[in-house]
């Protein structure tokens, strides 16, 4: 019996229903720092919360220019949020992100995302019972706003809103692909550590290596994984994993990797999926980094 067809987007909970007009934006201040200059801004997402958000854009030139959206990790650091952006985090790469990208001639935009940093007044676990009440899904929620942040940076004279990329490690690797599934005006993604196959994470019992914010109910009795990242296809994208990162068993990457493979060719496009496992295990090496920027600066 075929699975009923349902919106991916109708499983993500009651999303505000404003969403159409101009993001409005408050610039708190600005700053230079190494290679790039820095806006520090108060964005008006979701009618709910003002979101905290990093605008990192290279010193030379007024642009546009292309825009990678970072998302920041989890890390179980609800101090970090966007602050990882510059400052990156004990299981990335320096040089930071920001000053990377930047240097890549890149803009660079970063929101904390519920829960992290600024927006840290209530923990995760709060935010998901408070929101399932309600009728909302705390992952659904988290997307919503990145999806909003993208309005506000392609409204910007300073952005080339045809060249769009996004990036992060795991919990931000998670949000890279299904933010690109959702939102076709990314053209880019890179996910670093976030190659998670959820009935392969069930039957390896690794639901605990995660935490509560994006589990999506009823989801699996609609979309497998793979479902979900054939939406990208034939978009620009490579996922980066560690050999050893229980977190992302690596028989569900083996999965999603044959799966995107065929994906890919039957689209014309195989040149666009490249799928790394690298050594070690829950992090960005060297080698991933390496291999993102060269994936990206041919891409983006």
């Amino acid at each position: 019996m075929d699975k009923p067809m349902i919106p991916l987007e109708a499983l993500l909970g009651d999303l505000p229903e404003h969403g159409l007009e101009p993001v409005e934006a408050v610039l708190l201040k600005q700053e230079i720092h190494d290679g790039y200059r820095l806006e520090c801004l108060l964005l008006e997402l979701n009618g709910l919360e003002r979101v905290p958000a990093y605008v990192a854009k290279p010193l030379a030139g007024e642009g546009p220019f292309p825009l990678v959206l970072f998302n920041h990790s989890h890390g179980g650091n609800y101090t970090n949020g966007r602050k990882e952006l510059l400052q990156s985090s004990p299981y990335l790469q320096q040089p930071s992100f920001a000053k990377t990208l930047t240097d890549m001639g890149y803009a660079v935009c970063c929101i904390d995302m519920w829960g992290f940093n600024e927006r840290a007044g209530k923990t995760e676990s709060e935010l998901v019972k408070e929101m399932l009440w309600q009728g909302k899904v705390l992952w659904g929620m988290m997307l919503y706003d990145s999806r909003r942040a993208l309005d506000y940076m392609c409204s910007r004279t300073d952005i080339d809103a045809g060249r769009i990329g996004t990036i992060g490690m795991s919990m931000g690797g998670l949000m890279a692909w299904w933010l690109a599934a959702l939102d076709e005006r990314v053209s880019v993604t890179v996910d670093i550590c976030g190659q998670v196959e959820a009935q392969t994470l069930i039957d390896k019992r690794g639901l605990d290596y995660h935490g509560f914010y994006s589990y999506v109910p009823g989801l699996l009795k609609h979309y497998t994984t793979l479902e979900i990242q054939q939406r990208i296809v034939p978009r620009a994208r490579m996922s980066l994993n560690g050999r050893s990162d229980r977190m992302c068993p690596a028989e569900g990457v083996s999965l999603l990797e044959e799966g995107l493979t065929a994906a890919y060719e039957a689209a014309g496009k195989p040149e666009h999926w490249q799928n790394i496992t690298a050594t070690g295990g829950h992090m960005e090496t060297m080698e991933m980094r390496v291999a993102w920027q060269a994936f990206m600066a041919e891409h983006l």
